[in-house]
């Protein structure tokens, strides 16, 4: 008989719905029935895609006798990560301080009054590895609890004041200079990959937030020539390794090995986005045509998979009914089955497909194993059309395989990096279909996500669920800027200065500065935690301060950038510390660091001389901002400030450039114009 988790909307939790285990939701009822009956919670925390969540469900949680076991002892909750990023936030801080490490599975114990005792993440249902069995595991909890009750309270008082500390933090007095950025720079190359590209060891995420930093400091410093070679052996290993799908585009969570050849199959939406975002920064930066082949499989993978309606699936499971990475591996007997000979030996030379493999049972997850030119000379004939061919065939092949499930729920805050992706392909690639996708999506976002003056963060069989949190709001607003660019439909810059105004009356922190994760009007936890850091998607401190920056721009309001300086002088420390987790950080930083740039341009959007003047705008420095109108009127100038009294020169389109408040005399060829950016 199902339990309570049935009803849900969250898959994860659907996922969970049958185990003999008599889970609740998270809420008030859970831990009633906790004080009622002076048991401790078992809080496990996941999320639908994860392999190890899995793994611990079918090992422990489907088992009747261990289920037995946590009804006896436990009041017993599941909470979806992806919906409830507070929650697990301040768990995982939790389990962090009590471990020294986190991860998902996250099993947490809590008193009734929802304070954290013991913790842990995964554990196996015997003891192995150094990990205690599961069931032994509860047992010993439980005893404890019971008997030792005032010992289990006072660690529990520690350790949430542990987090209320690590939630207060202290402005620096020292400035924002461009000496900070130089700084982290430096400590970048020194946790490098050298051999690998990438940051730290196995296992080895994509660096999805420092990598547009990289691309910002190469294009306004071309002699960064360490900074460039960091950038393109990242990319280029990513790209050719397994974390890569070379059959079906997109990206894997991340590689279980230091040298990007096997991943944990499960593709996130947020990795998607960020990456097809930065390979799209990278190919405008250089030219490389290669990053605009991995840019655009990417996104062109987000279009065909991922789409639900008008909005994005939250991911795609690292399991498949065949098995972990069933789906995605391949051995030379099911080549030589499907493809014409001469293909299939390209594709094994291309991409290393061996009897051996290099994945578990002889099967092999592409990899590219030779460079083309070698391909070619192999074979004695032109490999590119035959792998382009083969690989054509071998996703007609894969689509016949069981799939991998996908968990439909939209997160608002994911949904907003895709909009932002899409837009700058769109532009940068001449894709209006990526456009078109941007906008049902941005539609969507305004539209559904918003009910009584709240963002939501989620939406799912057209019920929108939980307040947004700082990231729905921050990353949605990036998404709206982003797209304003690539259409200059001033709709969105209003959106987003809805957002902004949000941020600052229910996130901001009145004494210390920064934002909370949290909103004011949210469920009161433990303590409102901050994010400070970059993890796979960008911080939410980060994020809105890179909004607010904007906005301030946009509107001239200086209150804005205060509040984006403020943001940044609670990280400065850490930038240069830990610079590879402040990615998005740098590039507040940066923007904090230089005398800003606006530029309006004024006129038709169908003349060429408009158009000229806008591809010219477009390649001035990062983080100069960009507004555009055929003409002016009071709405328009009301949404942005920065166009008001702007107009043609003698009818002629013309381009207005402000630079640390001081604007300078219109232009009217896109040379002009790039003189005065030049200047």
């Amino acid at each position: 008989m199902p339990n309570r988790l049935a009803s849900e909307s969250s898959l994860y939790l659907r996922q969970h719905a049958d185990n003999p285990v008599d889970w609740y939701p998270w809420g008030d009822e859970a831990f009633e029935v906790a004080r009622e009956t002076n048991r401790p919670v078992l809080l496990s925390i996941g999320y639908s895609a994860c392999h190890w969540c899995h793994v611990m469900a079918h090992e422990s949680f489907e088992d009747p006798a261990t289920a037995a076991l946590m009804n006896e002892r436990f009041v017993n909750v599941k909470v979806d990560r992806e919906e409830r990023p507070d929650v697990d936030d301040l768990y995982m801080q939790a389990t962090v301080a009590m471990t020294g490490h986190g991860g998902w599975p996250m099993t947490v114990w809590l008193t009734p009054d929802r304070e954290p005792f013991y913790a842990g993440t995964y554990f196996p249902p015997i003891a192995r590895g150094g990990l205690p069995g599961f069931a032994e595991l509860c047992e010993h909890v439980a005893d404890t609890f019971a008997d030792r009750g005032d010992e289990v309270l006072a660690q529990a008082g520690a350790v949430v004041e542990r987090i209320r500390s690590a939630s207060r933090r202290e402005p620096s007095p020292d400035a924002l200079t461009q000496s900070v950025i130089d700084e982290a720079v430096v400590g970048l190359a020194r946790v490098f990959d050298p051999a690998n590209g990438g940051f730290g060891s196995a296992p080895k995420f994509p660096p999805s937030t420092v990598l547009p930093f990289m691309v910002e400091r190469v294009t306004q410093h071309p002699d960064a020539m360490h900074v460039r070679e960091m950038l393109e052996m990242t990319l280029t290993r990513m790209a050719d390794g397994g974390l890569h799908d070379h059959v079906g585009g997109g990206f894997h969570r991340y590689c279980v090995d230091d040298v990007w050849v096997v991943p944990h199959f499960e593709k996130m939406l947020y990795d998607n986005a960020l990456l097809a975002q930065a390979y799209t920064l990278a190919h405008v930066h250089s030219g490389d045509p290669r990053w605009r082949s991995v840019a655009e499989r990417t996104l062109d993978f987000l279009m065909r998979e991922m789409m639900v309606g008008d909005g994005f699936a939250a991911s795609q499971d690292a399991d498949a009914p065949g098995g972990e990475g069933a789906f995605f591996v391949w051995t030379p007997a099911q080549l030589d089955e499907l493809l014409p000979p001469q293909q299939a030996t390209a594709i094994g030379l291309r991409y290393g497909v061996t009897e051996d493999g290099n994945f578990a049972g002889g099967r092999t997850v592409l990899t590219v194993a030779r460079p083309m030119e070698l391909v070619t000379h192999e074979l004695g004939a032109p490999a590119e059309p035959l792998l382009e061919q083969a690989l054509t065939a071998m996703a007609e092949a894969r689509a016949e395989r069981p799939a991998p499930a996908r968990d439909d729920k939209i997160i608002v805050s994911w949904n907003g990096l895709a909009i932002a992706a899409m837009a700058d392909a769109a532009i940068a690639f001449s894709r209006y279909d990526y456009l078109a996708a941007a906008e049902g999506t941005a539609r969507l976002m305004m539209t559904e996500a918003v009910a009584g003056g709240h963002l939501y963060r989620t939406l799912q069989n057209g019920e929108r669920k939980h307040l947004g949190q700082l990231d729905d709001h921050a990353n949605l607003a990036f998404g709206l800027l982003r797209l304003y660019r690539a259409t200059f439909n001033p709709m969105y810059v209003m959106a987003a200065r809805s957002l902004a105004s949000a941020i600052v009356q229910k996130f901001a922190d009145a004494e210390s500065g920064g934002f909370f994760s949290s909103p004011v009007d949210g469920e009161s936890l433990l303590a409102r935690t901050r994010d400070v850091e970059d993890h796979p998607t960008p911080s939410g401190n980060s994020q809105a301060a890179l909004v607010l920056h904007e906005i301030a721009a946009f509107t001239g309001d200086t209150a804005m950038r205060e509040l984006a300086d403020g943001a940044m002088r609670l990280v400065r420390a850490d930038l240069t510390r830990f610079p590879h987790a402040f990615g998005t950080a740098l590039q507040v930083v940066d923007r904090l660091a230089r005398p800003g740039t606006e530029i309006a341009v004024i006129g038709p959007r169908d003349d060429e001389r408009t158009l000229a003047l806008i591809r010219a705008a477009r390649g001035a420095a990062p983080g100069t901002v960009l507004a555009h109108a055929e003409e002016v009127d009071d709405s328009t100038a009301e949404a942005i400030p920065l166009l008001a009294d702007r107009t043609m020169v003698d009818g002629v389109p013309a381009a207005y450039v402000c630079r640390d408040h001081t604007c300078r005399a219109p232009v009217t060829t896109p040379d002009a114009l790039r003189e005065q950016l030049d200047a």
